[in-house]
């Protein structure tokens, strides 16, 4: 796991980590809106590190790297978290862990229950078809299997994939989809997810919310995974803003 910094130490603390299949790097774009305000910590998760080959671990071992961090630097406390995808359920298993002090959480479409045991492996050889795809395809074949794809998306996928390869994205897509979120810790924990992926996202919600019944479920009308961080970081920016304003 790696450790990216960025923006203004002694401003409010927030922390950003990523999903499957794509770097840090995924950040720039908030990144830039928000360095000024912040001090920002960019994660990067093991098998998909930039620039380097390497080896998913865990849900468990991505997040004891995270609490080891922000102990040694932060004195064990963030004002902020905001995982994607796989990030939101290592921040998930963080916050469920309960051994830092985390002010304000977003899951942005964290899977946070296993999907049936009969569909984990068709899946993840899927996905990492997928994501193979992302890399080795342009042009003709580009727009066949990823006309659906907006093309930033597919850049980050192209940053991924020397890391750690289909087999990254396997063990992770694994790991993900057989752990459940038994428990969680937080005094401000948001869930958000896009309209036209809700068919997955809403049992997560659900659940999350039988958990935590003060967790707050936010639906971006029109967006599809990851769409919202990609295509407006003004207003993740924005909301993460109002989320720490009071405090400062």
């Amino acid at each position: 796991m790696t450790f990216h910094s960025y923006g203004q130490p002694g401003r409010p603390r927030l922390l950003l980590i990523h999903g499957l299949g794509v770097t840090h790097e995924i950040f720039l774009p908030l990144i830039g809106l928000l360095k000024g305000e912040y001090d920002i910590t960019a994660v990067g998760i093991d098998g998909f590190l930039l620039g380097e080959k390497s080896r998913y671990t865990s849900i468990d071992d991505q997040a004891r790297q995270i609490i080891a961090h922000v102990r040694e630097h932060f004195d064990g406390h963030l004002d902020i978290a905001y995982g994607l995808s796989l990030g939101g359920k290592i921040l998930s298993r963080v916050l469920e862990r309960n051994e830092i002090v985390i002010d304000h959480a977003i899951l942005d479409a964290a899977p946070l229950l296993p999907l049936p045991r009969w569909s984990v492996d068709p899946l993840r050889y899927y996905q990492s078809f997928n994501v193979w795809t992302c890399y080795h395809c342009t042009g003709f074949w580009k727009w066949v299997f990823h006309s659906h794809y907006i093309n930033a998306m597919l850049d980050e996928c192209r940053k991924a994939w020397p890391s750690g390869k289909g087999r990254a994205v396997r063990e992770g897509y694994k790991d993900v989809y057989t752990n459940k979120l038994e428990s969680i810790h937080g005094a401000d924990i948001h869930f958000w997810h896009g309209t036209k992926e809700g068919f997955v996202a809403r049992p997560q919600a659900r659940h999350l919310l039988a958990l935590c019944p003060e967790a707050h479920v936010e639906v971006f009308p029109g967006m599809n995974h990851g769409q919202l961080l990609m295509d407006r970081p003004d207003e993740v920016a924005d909301r993460i803003r109002r989320m720490t304003v009071s405090e400062n």
